[in-house]
């Protein structure tokens, strides 16, 4: 992206910014996510503080959906055949980004936006989100806010009546986010406020009370399932709990957990008691099944897409020249699917005897191996953990006394107040501050003797 010299539109104090006049998406797949997220073209001046949007003429392209979409800032004041000159360079390279058999005449006639915000709300209706979609996400968004802001309970549920029609799913979805943002930020008083809210609106709504059964009901069919299977989970036990669910999303959940068990046996085993049950229960038990069916089609389906995806990433990072780096660099998209992409290309290589690619291969794993280790202090807490009296602990750490430091403290601290928050064994809590203590013992006689 090109860094620009301008002046702040403010102060007029000289100020440097990145500029992005194409977003191509048959060239850069994170176009969209770039240009939706206003995280370019913004200007910040460091002198007076102002930050608002550059002033740049914008073409957009989604070769998928047709779409070529222009915009000039009004505020240039250029005649329109100067603005074609700007604009005309930049369509030109969408095209020539294309191959001929996919040059379509969409690209022939590019739509002029008249603002920047009439161009956000057309590509996001190409994705099936319309203005009054985004309108209604806002009102609720404003609702949260509200409710944030008022300090007594009664009061608060009043507004949640008054304004019943605004919290539905997409409403708790909203607030789950933010609450799980507060709590990941570490700020308990706005994690306390938003979960006192949160059961507020449970409580209060039709439905939170639907949402709170449903959440009863997967979590004692969860409990059902790690019960059998400290004895063994058989599929007639399994088929058993799932017949026993009421709600579809209770259903879901159970089913993204036990997709391995619901195989060509179960559904034998089904196709059995659909056969001998009685008239009044067979189509319930079909229907069952056809869910089911959907259900793990789905599953595979999702499961399939996101390895081909990580294959896809995994090739691009083997064809970079410096391997290493570019792991790291897309270290926040390598999740389990990659690591299962990983597995099945390493074993597709050596079928193949493919040596370079397998020492490749071998270098994506080594830097993920680098990368997933625990920390030291971790290793060390661990070791702290399986010493079973004080005095072994603290001679434990003294021996290690280069790794007792603000770090250890720090990471000693988190795991304490998780431990409290989940409420784990009154052994284990005990444990760990009793590690602490001595820590901090011996950190404070570091510092005094030095």
């Amino acid at each position: 992206m090109p860094r620009i010299q301008t002046s702040c539109p403010r102060c007029h104090q000289p100020i440097v910014a990145d500029v992005q006049q194409l977003f191509d998406l048959t060239t850069d797949p994170t176009a969209k996510q770039k240009l939706l997220s206003h995280g370019t073209n913004t200007a910040r001046c460091q002198a007076c503080g102002y930050e608002g949007m550059m002033a740049t003429p914008v073409v957009y392209h989604d070769p998928e959906k047709e779409l070529l979409l222009t915009y000039f800032p009004p505020e240039l004041g250029l005649p329109i055949n100067a603005q074609e000159k700007q604009i005309g360079p930049l369509i030109n390279q969408v095209v020539n980004a294309l191959s001929p058999e996919k040059r379509k005449g969409y690209l022939f006639n590019p739509q002029t936006m008249l603002t920047f915000q009439t161009m956000i709300d057309k590509i996001l209706e190409g994705d099936g989100i319309t203005k009054e979609m985004i309108e209604a996400q806002q009102k609720r968004v404003g609702l949260l806010q509200r409710l944030l802001t008022i300090g007594k309970s009664e009061d608060r549920i009043t507004i949640i009546h008054q304004e019943n029609k605004l919290i539905d799913g997409e409403f708790f979805a909203i607030l789950g986010t933010i609450l799980e943002s507060a709590m990941a930020q570490g700020d308990e008083k706005a994690a306390s406020l938003l979960k006192e809210i949160q059961s507020e609106l449970l409580k209060e709504t039709k439905i939170g009370q639907e949402l709170l059964a449903q959440s009863t009901e997967t979590q004692a069919a969860l409990k059902l399932l790690q019960d059998a299977s400290k004895t063994g989970l058989t599929r007639e036990k399994l088929l058993e709990i799932l017949l026993g669910l009421k709600s579809e999303s209770s259903l879901t959940t159970v089913v993204s957990v036990t997709r391995s068990g619901l195989d060509y046996q179960f559904f034998q085993i089904l196709s059995e008691q659909i056969d001998q049950a009685a008239p009044d229960k067979k189509q319930a038990l079909t229907d069952l099944r056809d869910k089911l069916l959907n259900l793990t089609r789905e599953i595979d389906n999702e499961l399939k897409h996101r390895i081909e995806e990580s294959t896809k990433l995994l090739n691009t990072i083997l064809a970079e020249p410096l391997i290493e780096e570019a792991v790291k660099k897309n270290l926040s998209q390598l999740d389990e699917f990659f690591s299962q992409a990983l597995q099945i290309e390493f074993e597709a290589a050596h079928q193949n005897n493919d040596v370079a690619r397998i020492e490749k291969i071998q270098k994506v794993i080594k830097v993920l191996e680098k990368e997933s280790a625990p920390p030291p202090e971790f290793e060390l807490i661990q070791q702290l953990l399986e010493v079973k009296d004080d005095d072994s602990r603290k001679k434990l750490l003294e021996e290690n006394q280069a790794k007792v430091n603000d770090n250890f403290l720090q990471t000693l601290t988190g795991i304490i107040q998780e431990a409290d928050s989940q409420k784990q064994s009154p052994q284990f809590v005990e444990a760990l501050k009793s590690i602490y203590k001595n820590a901090l013992r011996l950190t404070m006689e570091k510092n005094l003797k030095n």
